[in-house]
């Protein structure tokens, strides 16, 4: 008898079972301590199946970051299409979407962010990070063509705003926003600071 028999997976996509899983147990305890041997056993396959899709527990973990930054670039494209058509607007609108998309999987996102997701071993993973980063850009860079963002460097305003916004979804995450220390919405009041700095 097959010791996979009668357990949740039984043939498909074998790759996909096994992300799944390992994004429901990611998003389950917040942290990234499994190993490939749990990932299998919760996915129902032999503790071997996994090392057909992925070399190491450190490769799963750059595919689940990369799936990461593809749903966080998804959830701030959605965002800043259905806002306002001011440009300031559309990267508040981004910026909350980045930090919504936070509190809803902090696992992932600090997975996302960490050095386990080594995006320098991972080309895939770069990309992707590379794309979600772009959205902004894009935004400053159309930004400053039609004169709503300063004309400096287009990267130092970048490095702000994702400085700024990757900051926040930290501490919304830890729960560090307290209304006693940063009164009651910190993240439109530290946004309008920054982008009455970035603005024209």
């Amino acid at each position: 008898m097959s010791e996979t028999k009668d357990r949740p997976y039984h043939h498909g996509d074998l790759r996909r079972a096994l992300t799944d899983t390992a994004l429901a147990m990611l998003a389950a305890s917040r942290n990234w301590s499994f190993t490939l041997r749990e990932v299998a056993r919760r996915t129902g396959v032999s503790h071997a199946a996994p090392y057909k899709h992925f070399r190491d527990r450190e490769e799963l973990l750059r595919e689940l970051a990369r799936i990461g930054f593809v749903r966080l670039g998804r959830a701030m494209t959605a965002a800043m299409a259905s806002d306002g058509p001011s440009a300031r607007a559309k990267f508040i609108a981004g910026a909350r979407a980045c930090i919504d998309f936070a509190l809803d999987d902090p696992g992932l996102y600090r997975l996302m962010f960490s050095g386990d997701a080594d995006k320098a071993a991972d080309p895939r993973l770069h990309d992707a990070a590379m794309e979600t980063f772009g959205i902004f850009l894009h935004l400053l860079q159309k930004g400053q063509r039609d004169g709503s963002f300063r004309p400096v460097a287009t990267n130092a305003l970048a490095a702000a705003g994702w400085a700024q916004v990757h900051g926040l979804a930290m501490l919304a995450i830890d729960g560090q926003l307290l209304e006693e220390k940063v009164g009651t919405e910190p993240v439109r009041a530290a946004l309008d600071v920054l982008l009455d700095g970035m603005c024209a």
